[in-house]
């Protein structure tokens, strides 16, 4: 039986194309198709590398890590933190709204759609990319995570002066496959409502990463969301 292209988009592919012929590769499809028949998941098969098709490899400017996607109904669209206009925004997401108004003035955006940070070069990278319907964590531990981490490494290997903006313990530990010396990397709390007070909120990340990227010769993200 042939199997389908690869549907990832070109600049990432021709990075990360050998990824796809590894064992763990194989099993993660096999996994897939046994979830696919049994429960809902998410997000849609045709937005699972949304993250990759929104940023191009060679425009890639920041790094934003998550963790598995949202899980509840029409909520996951291939983005960490991100939701589909129409959808109300989670508590991690109001509060990511509430850290840039309060720190940059940017007003609260009235939807939680964050396409327009990505098409800006922002990779809004969730460590494991799908998920079981209203069961978060499912799909841990099925090679989501290799694949993922080799995304970081590639990125860290072939890549200078990007911002990697790590939140929360999970997102932490990462720091140590980036190269400091090469790298801005910038780490708080995770946004949630459970740890949001411990230091996320006052981190000053979104003017921290602008910071930087006019250092390093670029222009700086525009935060604001248009409506």
């Amino acid at each position: 039986m042939t199997r389908r292209p690869i549907k990832l988009e070109a600049s990432w592919l021709r990075e990360l194309e050998s990824e796809f012929e590894q064992p763990y590769m194989t099993h993660l499809r096999a996994f897939l198709v046994e979830e696919k028949s049994k429960h809902r998941i998410f997000p849609p098969g045709d937005q699972i590398f949304s993250a990759f098709h929104c940023t191009p490899f060679d425009r890639v400017r920041v790094v934003v890590l998550g963790q598995d996607p949202y899980h509840g109904l029409g909520q996951a669209h291939g983005l960490c933190f991100s939701v589909r206009r129409g959808i109300a925004p989670p508590p991690s997401l109001q509060n990511i709204f509430r850290e840039l108004h309060e720190s940059e003035g940017v007003p609260v955006p009235k939807h939680g759609d964050l396409t327009h940070w990505a098409q800006q070069g922002v990779l809004l990278l969730n460590t494991v990319l799908t998920v079981r319907a209203h069961q978060a964590n499912s799909h841990r531990g099925q090679g989501w995570e290799r694949f993922t981490d080799r995304v970081i490494e590639v990125l860290n290997e072939r890549k200078s002066g990007l911002a990697f903006v790590l939140w929360g313990s999970a997102a932490g530990k990462k720091s140590t496959m980036i190269d400091a010396s090469k790298h801005r990397i910038l780490r708080a709390p995770h946004p949630s409502p459970l740890s949001a007070y411990r230091g996320f909120f006052g981190c000053g990340h979104f003017s921290a990463i602008n910071d930087h990227l006019v250092e390093e010769g670029s222009g700086p993200i525009d935060w604001r969301l248009p409506d």
